[in-house]
């Protein structure tokens, strides 16, 4: 079974859609490796570029993010350029529907948390390292702050979606159960 969580990413923004995670320049590709290095190249936040290749956001296996993430085309590139870095868990407020759908199919987990949490992880300080129990429905925030306590919140994934991650993405579901 796939292992999720890992040290976290915040991108404190609404909206962040599609051509900011990765850029239609780069949707001519032929291979997902090649879109590695774009992931989130032209993201701004507040006005300013995120520092995509920062050592922070190359060590990164979640991103959590505010609402509405992965909105605009519906385009595989953006989970294939998440895949590809080894993202293996999004948070957010919620999502557009066709990404995360993607994102599952991908075996990538997204998890959808009320806004006061989202605000909660947010408020947190130091280097955030997220853990994740799938079968439980719950995912844990740590802080290596030692003034800063963890938090601890419930999610819910339908059996299928569920079953898909686990599997690793719908081509390992499929292999798996057809």
């Amino acid at each position: 079974m796939k292992t999720f969580g890992g040290p976290a990413i915040f991108l404190d923004r609404d909206d962040i859609n599609t051509d900011e995670i990765i850029p239609a320049k780069y949707l001519t590709e032929i291979s997902k490796m090649a879109l590695k290095p774009h992931l989130l190249e032209d993201l701004l936040l507040d006005g300013k570029p995120f520092a995509s290749r920062s050592l922070a956001m190359q060590k990164a296996q979640v991103v959590i993010a505010r609402a509405n993430f992965g909105c605009g085309s519906s385009r595989e590139h953006a989970v294939w350029a998440f895949e590809v870095n080894d993202i293996t868990v999004v948070i957010a407020q919620s999502f557009a529907r066709i990404f995360r759908q993607n994102m599952f199919n991908c075996g990538i987990l997204a998890i959808e948390l009320p806004e006061e949490e989202i605000v909660s992880l947010f408020g947190m300080t130091g280097n955030i390292t997220v853990k994740v129990d799938i079968a439980g429905g719950e995912m844990t925030a740590v802080s290596d702050d030692p003034k800063q306590s963890g938090l601890t919140f419930s999610f819910t994934l339908n059996l299928f979606d569920r079953d898909l991650v686990s599997a690793g993405g719908w081509l390992a579901f499929a292999d798996k159960n057809y």
